[in-house]
Parts: C-alpha cells; sequence; structure tokens
C-alpha cells in the first residue's frame, strides 16, 4: 500500500468536504482483517509502551520528541512522494487545535499519567472518550439516539468503577485526575475537529498535528524543568527501545492502517478498536507489567467496552436505509496514544 493509494491526490491539501460512507469493504478481506489487527494490537500496545518509556525518560519530553520524530518521518515521506504540505491558515488554525488538544494535552497527559498508574488503568479511562464525545454532542444540542444515550450514562458509571480503587492513594489519585483530564482534552479535541477547517489529505493534516502538537509539550517540557532531568538514566535501553516503538508502529504503522481502513472499510468496522484496544492494553498489562486490575475496575472497563459497543452499534448500524453523506472529521492521528 502507498502514501498516494490512499493519501488522496497527490501535491494538493484542500479543507474536508463532505465523503460517502463506506457500506461495504472495497479491499480483500484478508487485508482488511490484517490491517484491523494491526490496529488493534499497536494502538492497545501503546499504553505498554509509555509506561516502559516513562520509568526514565520525561513524560512531556517522551511524548513531544516522539511526536515531532514521527511528523519529521511522515513529512519526508510525504515529500518524497509528491504530495504538498502546504496548508491555509484557516487549516492552520484547525490542525493546532485539533494536535494541541488531542496530542499535545490528551496523549501528553497519557505520559504523565502513567508515572503515577498502571498502563490498563490508564488505558480503561481513555476507553471512554466516545462516551465523552456523546456527552459534548448533547451539550451542542445535537440528539444521538436513545440507545446511544443510555449507554453514554452506563459508560460513565463503569468509569466511576474504574477510578474508584485508586481513591485513597494521593500518588495514584493524582495520576488518575491527570488521566481524566487527558481523556476529557481527547474528547473535546476530537469533537472540535468536526468544526474546523482541517487538511482534506489525512496524512497531511496528521503530519500537521504531530508537528504542532510536539512543539507545544516540548514547550511544555521546558516551562516543567524536563531538560534537566536528562542524565545517562534518562536513556536506559528499555525506555529507548519502547519511545521507538511508539514512533514507528504506534504513530507511523498503526496510523497507515488505520487510515487505509477508513477509504475501503465500514466505519462501523473501523471504529471497533475503540473497545478491543482496552481489552489488549489490559492483557498487555498483565501479560509484561505484572498489573493486576481490582475486581472492581475490571467490571468498571466491562461496563464501559459494553457502553461503548452499544454505542457504537447505535451509530453505525449495519444497514442503513440510505447512503449516508458525513463521516466522523479528524484524522486516524487523533485517534491514538
Amino acid at each position: 500500500m502507498s502514501i498516494r493509494e490512499f493519501g488522496g491526490e497527490a501535491g494538493r491539501s484542500h479543507t474536508h468536504g463532505p465523503n460517502r460512507v463506506l457500506l461495504s469493504v472495497t479491499a480483500p478481506v484478508k487485508h482488511v482483517w490484517i490491517a484491523l489487527a494491526l490496529v488493534y494490537v499497536l494502538w492497545g500496545s501503546t499504553y505498554l509502551g509509555i509506561k516502559v518509556a516513562v520509568e526514565t525518560i520525561p513524560p512531556l519530553l517522551a511524548a513531544g520528541s516522539r511526536f515531532l520524530v514521527a511528523a519529521l518521518i511522515l513529512a519526508g515521506i510525504l515529500a518524497l512522494r509528491g504530495i504538498s504540505l502546504r496548508i491555509s491558515r484557516s487549516e492552520l488554525l484547525g490542525t493546532g487545535i485539533a494536535g494541541g488538544l488531542m496530542l499535545g494535552f490528551g496523549v501528553g497527559l497519557v505520559h504523565v499519567a502513567e508515572t503515577r498508574i498502571d498502563s490498563s488503568v490508564a488505558a480503561m479511562i481513555a476507553g471512554t472518550v466516545p462516551l465523552q464525545i456523546i456527552v459534548l454532542r448533547v451539550v451542542a444540542r445535537e440528539n444521538p439516539a436513545r440507545a446511544t444515550r443510555l449507554s453514554t450514562l452506563a459508560g460513565l458509571a463503569g468509569l466511576l468503577l474504574v477510578v474508584a480503587p485508586g481513591l485513597g492513594s494521593g500518588s495514584t489519585a493524582l495520576g488518575l485526575a491527570v488521566m481524566l483530564a487527558a481523556a476529557i482534552a481527547w474528547s473535546t479535541g476530537s469533537f472540535l475537529s468536526s468544526k474546523v477547517t482541517l487538511p482534506r489529505d489525512p496524512f497531511v493534516a496528521a503530519a500537521w498535528e504531530m508537528a504542532l502538537g510536539g512543539v507545544l509539550l516540548m514547550v511544555g517540557a521546558a516551562a516543567f524543568g524536563e531538560y534537566g532531568e536528562l542524565g545517562t538514566s534518562a536513556f536506559a535501553l528499555d525506555s529507548l527501545l519502547a519511545w521507538v516503538y511508539l514512533v514507528i508502529f504506534g504513530s507511523l504503522v498503526g496510523f497507515s492502517a488505520y487510515a487505509w481502513l477508513l477509504r475501503v472499510a465500514p466505519i462501523s468496522l473501523v471504529v471497533t478498536h475503540q473497545y478491543v484496544n482496552p481489552l489488549v492494553a489490559i492483557a498487555l498489562g498483565m501479560l509484561f507489567l505484572g498489573e493486576r486490575p481490582s475486581p472492581l475496575a475490571l467490571a468498571g472497563a466491562g461496563l464501559v467496552i459494553g457502553a461503548v459497543y452499544v454505542a457504537i452499534r447505535a451509530e453505525f448500524p449495519r444497514k442503513a436505509s440510505r447512503p449516508a453523506t458525513v463521516v466522523p472529521r479528524g484524522t486516524p492521528a487523533d485517534q491514538t496514544v
């Protein structure tokens, strides 16, 4: 698969316009399931990668450098393909808002939170993002289906079960609060991405969002004195390997697979990653980090994942009575940590 194949027309970057929602798979089924498996595993594993990376690398610096390097690599690939990175002022503002909220405050704060809480707990909280977006839609006087609203209430109740076991410890409680802030920033950025002007080419948009989000995080790292924390201990082999994994597999490979899926598969199938990723993160945390989520937290996670499943099925029914004309906006970079 080439960048040009799922990046749109080479050499041009246009504002988002209405796009047709695919109601069937338009690529070999085997290829679609391979791409889905990549998104499931790679994006689910980013919580494990973050946890290992921030063991020695300062969190904002780890996140900021990760996105800047990924943005440079992606921009280089686009340039080699002859795809223009030029965008308008309104698109620059839009990518700044999306990248700042979702990647800067959103993913950046996930890195900070995981210095205090388990990767599996972070993934459980992040799993409520689709439900938080529904809350924002209700506040904005949109009218989601009744099943969507009810599933949202159930999912938010599940969130309370997830965070309840950690409220007794000061350090853990702070980490939970930071992770909740990250999820809210992520949700707000995702919601606002449908209101702002973004480049039509998802790869161009992602390159700018990662670059601007990365710059914001590097400035934050300087403000909190993280550069002074760098030393030989910050470059432990495990943390460096985890950081490289996040750049290559979390940001570039996972993003490419997701971008391709958006063009060849129904959105109802693609968004299944929203409830599979937390399951992968919980399993990997237990397997490689010895994490043992409490029964209450696991029950809450099950409630959250079930609620997301119901909400997605309500929002994107398998059979549509008429062709839809609008797809969720934003870029695949908006969907990953």
